[in-house]
């Protein structure tokens, strides 16, 4: 889709009511289910993050979203697709959507005037790393030059809006989880890159979104 048409019709996600649980649950790994009311307990406890889906034109005009590969490290979310953002910090004075920019700027290399925040979406409890992540929908109107924090991301993956709109990017795949178990989970596919889990759950939201406006 052309940016200069999307432009046009995502800001009108500013006065939609949000899906939730009802998005969520069709990108839920089955075993979330189960977990449900220990982690309504546990979530009230929880660190918190933000994250920022942005969304940018290429010099074609095409619209894309921008993901990012992490690291491998000894951790829960080692090697996973995920969007660019991290944990909340004191110097963010309470503003998760603060910390969401901040985030982006220092992973991805995005200056924060070139970000304009839409809209926050459903938060979503990460039973693994204890966090309770808060996602952005975010524009930028530049032609973006990314520069990778090389600490924490293993690549920057570029995907096209109409491949993240297809039904055809939906898959089932078998992952390892954090219980030592493969299982069979609800996935996206771009680019050969499996999203899955709390990722894909947001990223779940956000196409239905955005499918009510364009």
């Amino acid at each position: 889709m052309l940016f200069s048409r999307f432009l046009e019709s995502v800001v009108k996600i500013k006065h939609l009511e949000l899906f939730g649980e009802d998005s969520h649950a069709k990108m839920s790994p089955p075993y979330r289910l189960d977990l449900s009311e220990k982690m309504k307990s546990k979530s009230k406890t929880a660190r918190k993050a933000a994250v920022m889906a942005l969304f940018y034109p290429k010099p074609d005009d095409e619209t894309y979203l921008v993901l990012i590969l992490r690291k491998t490290y000894k951790g829960v979310h080692s090697a996973q697709v995920g969007f660019p953002g991290g944990k909340y910090e004191d110097a963010d004075q309470g503003d998760l959507q603060e910390t969401a920019i901040r985030e982006t700027e220092e992973e991805i290399g995005v200056s924060r005037t070139h970000i304009e925040v839409l809209k926050a979406m459903s938060s979503i409890y990460i039973p693994p790393s204890n966090f309770m992540v808060y996602p952005y929908v975010g524009i930028s109107k530049e032609y973006l030059i990314f520069t990778k924090q090389d600490e924490e991301v293993e690549a920057i993956i570029e995907v096209k809006l109409s491949d993240f709109l297809s039904d055809d990017s939906v898959l089932t795949a078998r992952v390892p989880t954090s219980f030592n178990v493969e299982v069979d989970v609800p996935a996206f596919n771009f680019n050969g890159h499996i999203v899955w889990g709390a990722t894909a759950m947001m990223l779940g939201e956000i196409k239905d979104l955005l499918k009510t406006v364009l």
